[in-house]
């Protein structure tokens, strides 16, 4: 009996130890795949996970509009009237492979005031990538922002909204703050003007940032609305840059920027 006993200890403890090894091995496959973002590796491993700045903890209902350009460029001047004619100043997410292709458009957004930040070198999924590979994504990219536009590139949005803590660790090593948003326009979809207008209209709110991209279908039809309708409201335009808060801050749990308490 006690030889039966001690047989069927160890094979349980044997048991135990194949399922440590096999959970051991998920968990590193997740943070590899996924950069820690994986709750469950974050759990078991003991990370914490890192947030960057989707919006911000404002009360004088001032708001960002942001376009992400990676692909087109056909709607860009028209984009740029609009705003100019609404006296709206926006943040332009520049690629590094569109502005090879437009350089002359990235001077001209620079031109017209407005913020450039970068969107990667070649719109790859940056969870998926090492340190060296992310460094050279941004480094390569903020070298031809600025060559084209004259101004210093201090913004970075990850493409996809996919990050990790090594993204955002690698691009505060550059000067780079990551930025996100918390109002979708979903404007990429092919969506009518009119629903681009209500999807923002109903999640806007002091110290947003919404995200908006310069080649989608209709992004030129709902623009106009957009921005005078949320004049209307009292709401104010301004760079993300100037939305930012300054001096001792920090990003909450939901990533909202905000000051931290003495």
């Amino acid at each position: 009996m006690k030889r039966r006993k001690r047989i069927n200890f160890v094979v349980i403890k044997s048991r135990a130890i194949v399922f440590s090894a096999i959970l051991i091995a998920i968990l590193i496959l997740l943070s590899c795949n996924f950069g820690a973002e994986s709750s469950l590796a974050s759990v078991f491993l003991g990370v914490k996970r890192k947030i960057p700045i989707y919006c911000v903890a404002r009360e004088d209902k001032n708001i960002s509009i942001s376009f992400d350009a990676a692909w087109g460029s056909d709607k860009t001047d028209k984009i740029l009237s609009i705003l100019k004619e609404n006296d709206v100043k926006a943040t332009f997410f520049l690629v590094g492979m569109w502005v090879d292709k437009n350089e002359d458009l990235t001077k001209k957004i620079a031109e017209n005031g407005h913020e450039i930040g970068t969107h990667s070198n070649t719109h790859k999924d940056f969870a998926k990538l090492s340190s060296d590979q992310i460094t050279l994504e941004l480094s390569t990219s903020k070298s031809k922002i600025e060559r084209a536009s004259g101004k210093e590139v201090k913004l970075f949005r990850a493409p996809y909204g996919s990050y990790n803590n090594l993204t955002l660790d690698t691009a505060s090593t550059l000067g780079l703050k990551t930025i996100q948003w918390d109002v979708d326009s979903l404007d990429w979809k092919g969506i009518s003007g009119v629903t681009i207008c209500a999807n923002i209209f109903k999640k806007v709110k002091s110290g947003s940032i919404i995200l908006c991209h310069n080649n989608a279908d209709h992004i030129v039809d709902a623009l106009p609305s957009i921005l005078t309708t949320l004049k209307s409201r009292g709401y104010k335009f301004v760079t993300i840059s100037d939305l930012l808060l300054t001096g001792d801050t920090t990003v909450d749990s939901s990533g909202k920027q905000i000051l931290r308490a003495n």
